[in-house]
């Protein structure tokens, strides 16, 4: 004879909080790992901008004086790179640029020359606001005009790649924060949906008692904000987990990362996970506390 075992019945009304806190936890989760891939993406972007630099080289009859004035000119203008309060310009004499020369090749050519043809010459990092083509002209241009300058140059088709791929990045970013934030809303909302359905005759029974509906939103209410807290803090640990990971793998990674931008995000999770979840319980009670007895089955 067969023996049935008796399986645990779940009590009517009863409300799924390890399944809605693990797919709440699942979205914000996601979506906090795309907030730091984007994080990161923004931040090697600028890296790769503020590398963009043009070469000026100077006159080989200048004196100290004239070179003392272009530098003063290069520090002074707008779209040369600031980082700590101070103009990104590097100076190199013919003489640095002759032992880098040698250094880097090997071969002496002073010896076969008997002279150095290379010039003085700055490296100016441009600001990623005057990198447009029409303003690297303009740039080139104006310091092409001053006294003492031979020649000015910077790698066009490069910095017209940069630009385009920079463009591109940000639009496909763009469009899938737009995406995946819109995703992560529809689905803990209709989770929660989901798991307000199996109390809506609880609700309803409330309803027919006399309890006002602020009265019966209220216990819904505070538990889905909890739910919503304490998702997004499990979501914040495994991020937290995940990146250290990240940084323990691969070394140049720290220095892709900005510590204020990544607490913003970390914090906004939870906040996101209490105002969705609030949201959809809210509609949901609503739901049902306006439906007939007839519909609620």
């Amino acid at each position: 004879m067969k023996q049935y075992v008796e399986r645990p019945k779940s009590q009517l009304g009863s409300f799924p909080i390890a399944n809605v806190i693990f797919s709440t936890m699942l979205a914000l989760f996601v979506m906090g790992l795309f907030g730091l891939l984007l994080i990161h993406a923004t931040k090697l972007t600028k890296t790769v901008q503020e590398n963009v630099t043009i070469q000026v080289y100077l006159n080989k009859n200048i004196t100290e004086n004239g070179i003392v004035k272009i530098d003063q000119f290069l520090s002074q203008q707008a779209f040369v790179l600031k980082r700590n309060g101070g103009p990104q310009i590097l100076f190199i004499s013919k003489k640095e640029a002759a032992e880098n020369f040698i250094k880097e090749t090997g071969e002496d050519f002073t010896q076969i020359l008997k002279d150095n043809p290379l010039r003085d010459s700055y490296i100016v990092h441009i600001d990623p606001a005057y990198q447009a083509t029409e303003l690297l002209q303009s740039i080139k241009k104006d310091i092409s005009d001053i006294d003492g300058v031979f020649e000015v140059c910077y790698i066009e088709n490069l910095v017209a790649t940069i630009n385009k791929n920079v463009r591109q990045v940000s639009i496909v970013l763009i469009f899938f924060t737009i995406i995946l934030l819109f995703a992560v809303i529809v689905l803990i909302n209709n989770t929660i949906k989901l798991a307000l359905y199996s109390q809506r005759f609880l609700i309803r029974s409330m309803n027919l008692v006399g309890a006002t509906a602020s009265f019966i939103r209220k216990p819904f209410l505070l538990r889905s904000m909890l739910i919503g807290l304490l998702a997004g803090t499990i979501a914040d640990v495994l991020l937290l987990s995940l990146l250290h990971y990240a940084n323990l793998q691969i070394d140049s990674l720290p220095t892709l990362q900005q510590p204020i931008k990544i607490f913003i995000l970390l914090a906004c999770i939870p906040l996101l996970g209490i105002g969705i979840t609030f949201l959809g319980t809210y509609q949901a009670i609503n739901k049902y506390l306006h439906l007939s007895l007839e519909n609620l089955h």
